[in-house]
């Protein structure tokens, strides 16, 4: 079989490199791809939101499977759009993933289905926004409806904060912007889980917690993820069965009332308090850093679960997964989430030895003959496997001492709420 990936991060190489495991696979193509793939797969110069090229490369090659990493493609049509010419893909079509795609198009369905979530209003102008926001009570969460790359929601501490988010947004910080989200703060500790669905039947496939902010102690600016561990601390046969019951399946119903259905991975961000849970936003592909974290640890054939899922038998499909604890730490050029110097030379990646327990994905990264630069915000991603956390995390800051790339910076406590001091 020959396979496409569509994307050219982290979570993009972690999916390669499950792929890459499968003997039914013969070849990958990943489109763009980074330095990572290219050592398992051939990169092919195409930017994920090029669809005819895709589709034009895709025919011509005879590629059996795409899979869709990013989130905009998805939100964007390319799951209508390829399939329309006879191709095989894994991911939500349009209307489906408008559950990513525009965070007012869910909370309506939250509230239509009862689903637990934070009380909202929807704004479409800045100056009704702001005289809510006067008499609002603080912490208060503001959100772009649009898609923002994990970046566009701000908590805010008091009315100064709330007004200069509601502006950055309307401002067009992330994209032209119709609506703001207005939410109250939710308490509790968050976690991330996960599904895979063909339409008719579904699975879970784990939980991680993901760190956002910069800064040890979760403190600074939001980013797309600094770390991940998996699986989170919370979850329980009762917490899952609530989190399916409340959540998950009232969503799949809307989706169906709709007149579609959802295949592919959707991925929950949920609040829990005092083991209730409460529905922050939703994602329609896997998280990042949160994939890296999670397939290492998956046991049953990758692309065997993909394929089962297009073929809609996903139910004929046992999932199965290492009893083992995963932690990632996130690599980042000096200055992310704001400005950062791009092609910097990542030395020493050669010398580090990785046993069969840990993994090193590539995210902003690209290759020229034998070196390797940094070329986004994100550089690499450093996964470990073990009985517990702390080794986990032991592991990978050893591989990090060793790498000792003087362009970047990471966290050293990814995990802290499940290692202890």
């Amino acid at each position: 079989m020959i396979v496409g990936i569509i994307g050219s991060g982290g979570r993009e190489h972690a999916i390669c490199c499950s792929l890459n495991k499968s003997k039914k696979i013969s070849k990958i193509y990943c489109f763009p791809g980074n330095a990572g793939t290219s050592e398992i797969a051939e990169n092919i110069d195409i930017n994920s939101d090029d669809f005819e090229k895709i589709k034009n490369f895709t025919l011509e090659k005879n590629i059996d499977l795409i899979v869709v990493g990013p989130e905009k493609p998805l939100v964007d049509g390319i799951t209508d759009y390829l399939e329309s010419f006879g191709v095989k893909v894994f991911g939500p079509n349009k209307i489906a993933s408008q559950l990513e795609g525009s965070k007012i198009f869910t909370k309506n369905i939250c509230k239509k289905y009862d689903i637990p979530t934070a009380n909202f209003g929807i704004f479409n102008s800045e100056i009704e926004a702001k005289k809510f926001l006067v008499k609002s009570k603080y912490p208060i969460v503001i959100k772009a409806d649009n898609l923002a790359a994990g970046k566009g929601v701000y908590i805010c501490d008091n009315q100064n904060q709330s007004i200069q988010a509601v502006q950055e947004i309307f401002e067009g910080k992330f994209g032209k912007a119709k609506n703001v989200l207005i939410e109250e703060f939710l308490t509790g500790e968050e976690m991330s889980f996960f599904i895979i669905s063909d339409g008719f039947s579904t699975q879970s496939f784990g939980t991680a917690q993901d760190h956002k902010r910069a800064l040890e102690g979760d403190k600074g600016k939001n980013t797309g993820g600094m770390g991940a561990y998996s699986p989170s601390r919370l979850i329980t046969d009762e917490l899952e069965k609530k989190i399916l019951d409340k959540i998950i399946n009232p969503t799949l119903k809307a989706l169906k009332n709709l007149k579609t259905n959802y295949k592919g991975f959707l991925y929950a961000g949920l609040m829990i308090n005092n083991n209730e849970p409460y529905l922050i936003e939703y994602n329609v592909r896997m998280g990042d850093p949160e994939c890296q974290t999670l397939l290492p640890k998956l046991k049953t054939d990758f692309y065997e679960i993909l394929n089962a899922c297009c073929e809609n038998r996903l139910d004929k499909i046992k999932i199965e997964w290492t009893k083992q604890k995963s932690l990632c730490v996130v690599l980042c050029s000096k200055g992310y989430p704001e400005n950062f110097e791009k092609n910097v030379e990542i030395k020493n990646l050669n010398k580090l030895k990785l046993s069969s327990n840990d993994y090193l994905f590539h995210a902003g990264t690209s290759k020229t003959k034998d070196n390797i630069f940094a070329t986004g915000g994100r550089v690499l991603n450093f996964v470990s496997l073990s009985d517990n956390f702390f080794q986990s995390r032991d592991n990978i800051l050893s591989h990090l001492k060793d790498l000792n790339w003087l362009g970047g910076f990471f966290r050293k406590d990814i995990g802290f709420k499940v290692i202890e001091k």
